[in-house]
């Protein structure tokens, strides 16, 4: 059997307020949060008894303080699909949580470049149904 991909691990210098924006982004809500560690997990909201999450269950997302900042471009990065509206639509709402225009040698591309408050980079793709 196979492992299965529940969980992203991101450093940053603030966990909580990092985590406030991806569960804006994600419409996601804080699931555990240790202050003392410095560590905060954040998921899909937990489905009401009765019913069935539709598709797979998103991966948690649990960030961690640590001391250094960021130095490089991510080898990682997280891909957000707008289901409900359109590309250009989620990247206005995407700017007014905080995120920011990233300019990483993209080009033309079909999505937009952003970056969480951060730094850390993410992309925002054209508007598909999952």
């Amino acid at each position: 059997m196979a492992g299965k991909f529940t969980e992203l691990a991101i450093d940053c210098a603030d966990p909580a307020a990092l985590a406030r924006f991806w569960c804006a982004v994600l419409d996601y809500e804080v699931l555990e949060e240790d202050e003392e560690e410095g560590v905060v997990s954040i998921g899909s909201p937990a489905v009401p008894e009765g019913k069935s999450r539709p598709g797979p269950v998103p991966p948690t997302l649990t960030f961690a303080r640590v001391p250094e900042g960021k130095t490089v471009k991510n080898r990682l990065h997280i891909d957000i699909n707008p289901t409900d509206r359109e590309q250009a639509d989620e990247v206005e709402r995407l700017l007014a949580l905080g995120a920011r225009r990233a300019d990483v040698g993209q080009g033309e591309t079909r999505w937009t470049v952003l970056t969480d408050p951060e730094g850390n980079e993410f992309c925002v793709l054209a508007t598909r149904c999952p």
